[in-house]
């Protein structure tokens, strides 16, 4: 057989192999459209949402000024629903039924907030011009309702689409463009946070080619140079390319008007880790786009807000758990020896160490017994856990098992010296072991609560639970803190994690 044959031989076999691997992504994951009818949804969910927070305030209004209930006039009836058809209008304005945010946490509800706003804020305009009436009973009612109502609709939205992207529905298909190892990178990012996007195949360059392997359990499908034929094939939503020395900012061109015809959004992946989306900016110039990442900032006037946030909510949330709190003390004192309240270092802003309060939950000297507990940690890292701590008191098992032991901590809120959200305050021995990197969890106030709470509590891994805690102290904000609180209450009330 001559090299000729040899050669042709080898392509037949690559491409027969591509071939086959097409039919098998295409039959697996064909393009779903389905971020149109969900998106029709949301907003038809939305209109209703509002014409009912309206016609609740209507109702209201009535019981307040009348003494009684009445039907909806004509005159309420139109601007009822001309309230109820504008509310979608903005929302869209604000990019909320944009499908890229569709179950993507705080950024979904932020822009959801921002529509919802903008609407009350020509609705206020107009009435201080047409009718003064009735305006400040309407909007102390209308707006909270309102935005309560929508996002708890946008929330019940997101378990749907939760359950069905576990099921392998509503998930958008991506195919990654780049270097093995980038591709590999991708694919494990992507999937492994369940972010809705789907790899489902990759191109690499033709050096790379293997007929029949695959990345991760996704399909090699070809070559750099036929991504946008092998995007038209496979149904692929939208293309991720990943920088090299291969793919310069012309075949990055060139492949975005490929792409264009056949509407297949083109994605550039950057390697920024941690960095949450208010803190990227891209600044176009005539010949190159620029990525801006600012610096998080520690001070300033968000930190003052934060602080007020902080002071007035624990003060409110201590005025209406003072039942509670006298409860669980008078449980604590007739159930075990010792004070009531157990006091410790920790660790705060700035490496400041400070006494933090929490009801006792152990049996007096519990301390000093850890050392002997030792070789049966649970926790990895710098932290000690034991799933079944014998020291800990039988009130203390439930104290723990729903966070009750925490509530004197409030008062360390109310103090100044931690947060309704934040890192979880360590100890001093904890920080004395902690890395550059680490250390930055110190930058901002601990919390009664944070991302680890709502993300595995004592079941999260050290290093998940660090980069969490980072995370948090460099991309926070006052609306992502209101959804951390949001999802604290679900955590505590079920009791997963606590040991």
């Amino acid at each position: 057989m001559s090299i000729v044959e040899v050669r042709e031989q080898a392509r037949s076999t690559l491409l027969g192999a591509r071939a086959r691997r097409l039919d098998e992504v295409r039959d697996t994951f064909r393009r779903q459209r389905w971020q149109v009818g969900y998106r029709r949804r949301l907003m038809i969910t939305d209109a209703v949402l509002m014409a009912l927070a309206v016609a609740l305030t209507v109702a209201v209004q009535a019981m307040w000024v009348g003494g009684g209930t009445s039907g909806l006039t004509v005159t309420q009836l139109v601007k009822l629903t001309a309230v109820a058809a504008a509310l979608p209008v903005f929302v869209a304005l604000a990019k909320g039924y944009d499908a890229r945010v569709f179950g993507s946490g705080p950024e979904e509800f932020q822009r959801v907030f921002d529509g919802t706003w903008r609407v009350f804020a020509v609705l206020a305009v107009g009435a201080l011009v047409i009718d003064r009436a009735g305006l400040r009973t309407f909007f102390l009612v209308a707006f909270p309702l309102a935005l309560g109502l929508l996002l708890l609709g946008r929330w019940a939205w997101r378990r749907v689409l939760v359950r069905e992207r576990s099921r392998g529905g509503y998930t958008t298909s991506v195919l990654a463009v780049g270097l093995r190892d980038q591709a590999e990178r991708l694919i494990s990012e992507l999937h492994a946070r369940r972010s809705g996007y789907r790899v489902v195949g990759v191109c690499v360059a033709g050096d790379e080619i293997v007929p029949g392997e695959d990345i991760l359990g996704v399909p090699i499908l070809g070559d750099l140079r036929n991504a946008a034929a092998v995007a038209t094939d496979t149904g692929a939503d939208c293309v991720a390319v990943s920088g090299s020395d291969v793919i310069t900012a012309d075949v990055v061109r060139r492949l975005g008007w490929e792409l264009e015809p056949i509407g297949v959004d083109l994605m550039l992946t950057a390697e920024l880790a941690d960095v949450a989306g208010p803190r990227i900016t891209v600044t176009p110039e005539q010949s190159v786009s620029l990525l801006h990442v600012d610096a998080p900032r520690f001070a300033g006037p968000k930190y003052v807000a934060k602080t007020l946030m902080d002071w007035c909510g624990a003060l409110l949330v201590t005025l209406m758990v003072l039942p509670v709190i006298a409860v669980v003390a008078l449980a604590v004192a007739t159930t075990s020896r010792g004070p009531v309240f157990y006091r410790q270092d920790r660790v705060g802003r700035h490496g400041t160490t400070f006494p933090m309060l929490k009801f006792r939950s152990m049996r007096v000297g519990a301390d000093a017994e850890q050392l002997v507990l030792e070789g049966e940690n649970h926790a990895d890292g710098a932290l000690f856990k034991h799933r079944d701590d014998p020291r800990v008191t039988r009130v203390g098992k439930f104290l723990r098992r729903y966070s009750l032991d925490e509530l004197p901590q409030l008062f360390n809120v109310l103090g100044g010296q931690m947060s309704l959200v934040g890192p979880r305050p360590p100890l001093p021995h904890e920080v004395s072991r902690y890395e550059a990197r680490m250390r930055r969890r110190l930058l901002v106030k601990p919390g009664i609560t944070g991302l680890w709470q709502v993300g595995g509590r004592s079941d999260l891994p050290w290093k998940e639970a660090v980069r969490l805690d980072v995370f948090y102290a460099e991309n926070w904000t006052p609306f992502g803190d209101l959804l951390i609180l949001a999802r604290t209450a679900k955590v505590v009330l079920t009791g997963q994690g606590a040991y």
